[in-house]
């Protein structure tokens, strides 16, 4: 079942494409543009994931209105900013790699996909759990 690998694309070929990979710690989600130059690429744990799903609500709710970013600490360290200028996007940066931009148009389908993936991702936890004890 795993890697489980959905690619999302806008009505312009742009590309999105999100991933649940099997990690020590039970699962990381990967997001990747590889549509985009440099194919930036954010890994997230379960708890990156979360606040990337109530990021997504709140852009669309705050849009065309600035939105405060938000912080996760962490081995996936990452921080989440809304962009309105020259379009609005979600902006994911982790430390040292380069900006990935998340265009309002895939906002939609990428937070319903999030939903998918962050159960398969909690599952994976619970089994690596397991085997530990």
């Amino acid at each position: 079942m795993f890697p489980r690998i959905r690619e999302i694309t806008d009505a312009f070929g742009g590309k999105l494409r999100v991933s649940v990979e099997e990690h020590p710690s039970g699962a990381l989600v990967v997001l990747e543009r590889p549509d985009v130059t440099g194919r930036p690429r954010i890994l997230l744990d379960g708890y990156g994931t979360d606040v990337l799903a109530g990021y997504i609500m709140s852009a669309r709710l705050a849009v065309p209105h600035a939105l405060p970013e938000e912080h996760v600490d962490g081995t996936f360290g990452t921080r989440f900013e809304l962009g309105l200028e020259p379009r609005a996007a979600l902006e994911l940066t982790q430390e040292g790699d380069a900006k990935l931009e998340i265009p309002a148009p895939f906002w939609d389908r990428l937070y319903a996909e999030l939903c998918l993936v962050a159960a398969h991702a909690r599952e994976l936890a619970r089994r690596a759990e397991a085997r530990v004890h």
